[in-house]
């Protein structure tokens, strides 16, 4: 599990404005309010109860946490109203943008993230779940999304970056390979070609399990069109930077990723490593100081997996 953010603002911190605006959504007034840990928004996530016994989950966040924040929330908000009614995410219950503080409401939805290192039932269920989802949003429920690719461009660049000018504590084996890598997430890129809305940011923090053992996928700013296994080849790469299992031999044994090309998937996970550990030598965002040395994380632990697939 991520420590994600530790600057997040509360319900309490919100300006009246704002508070006055999600009341309306809920009609009702807000009387308890319990801040969520994980995740990296600056901006507030807590779960509220109304006088009346409703429940709900408020996200909102303004420029002055992070400039980047108020854009993905309206990123969110137009895909979370566009989802199918069978797609297993909170349902939006409305939102607020008064062109400084932006403001989304979703039904409460009961979980917990999945436990790291994975357990194996949860992740069976994971699994299940984006297989069936990838099938549901196909084609995307989002006509407007943008490709992965062009989600992805810049972020696979990464290697080309390290390679003009390489990080001293650069892995040995990485070093030796820049070229091969690049290439790599060259092909990547490629193979990103799909027509099933993709959530991109599948993690354990982006996943609550529910008291029956229900999936919900949630945070959808990063929403795009891409390869039907893309999510599912994500969620693997969370288990190869928790542990638990042998992500190759999952890589197999699933319908989606099994049927993907292999030079296709390796060259996303090339993609994925360029991108964390070039974005890891960054200064951290504003609002968001933990987020650098999780995406150094992320790009160690992919490399011993590119090795397997790249000897």
């Amino acid at each position: 599990m991520t420590n994600g953010t530790r600057t997040r603002i509360g319900w309490t911190d919100l300006p009246d404005h704002v508070r006055v605006a999600v009341e309306e959504i809920l009609g009702d007034r807000v009387v308890v309010a319990v801040s969520q840990h994980g995740g990296f928004s600056p901006g507030t996530a807590d779960r509220v109860r109304t006088a009346g016994g409703g429940r709900a989950f408020v996200k909102a966040v303004s420029p002055a946490q992070n400039d980047r924040s108020p854009h993905m929330h309206r990123s969110e908000a137009l895909v979370a109203a566009a989802l199918p009614s069978g797609t297993p995410a909170p349902r939006l219950l409305g939102s607020y943008d008064d062109g400084d503080w932006v403001a989304l409401v979703f039904a409460d939805v009961e979980g917990r993230h999945p436990a790291t290192p994975w357990d194996a039932d949860e992740l069976a269920a994971v699994l299940s779940t984006l297989e069936a989802m990838a099938a549901a949003l196909t084609p995307a429920a989002v006509a407007a999304a943008p490709t992965a690719a062009e989600r992805l461009a810049q972020d696979f660049a990464g290697w080309r970056r390290i390679a003009e000018d390489p990080p001293a504590d650069l892995d040995p084996w990485a070093r030796t390979r820049l070229p091969e890598l690049h290439a790599a997430a060259e092909r990547g890129l490629a193979a990103l070609a799909g027509e099933t809305l993709c959530h991109l940011d599948i993690r354990a923090d982006n996943l609550l399990i529910g008291p029956d053992g229900t999936v919900s996928v949630v945070d959808w700013p990063w929403a795009c069109r891409g390869p039907a296994w893309l999510d599912s080849l994500l969620v693997l790469v969370n288990v190869q930077v928790h542990g638990g299992h042998d992500p190759e031999v999952l890589l197999r044994a699933r319908p989606l990723t099994a049927g993907a090309d292999p030079a296709g998937v390796t060259g996303v996970l090339a993609g994925l490593a360029g991108f964390f550990l070039d974005a890891a030598r960054q200064p951290p965002p504003p609002g968001i100081p933990t987020v650098r040395a999780f995406q150094r994380l992320q790009g160690d632990a992919l490399l011993p997996w590119l090795a397997r697939r790249l000897p």
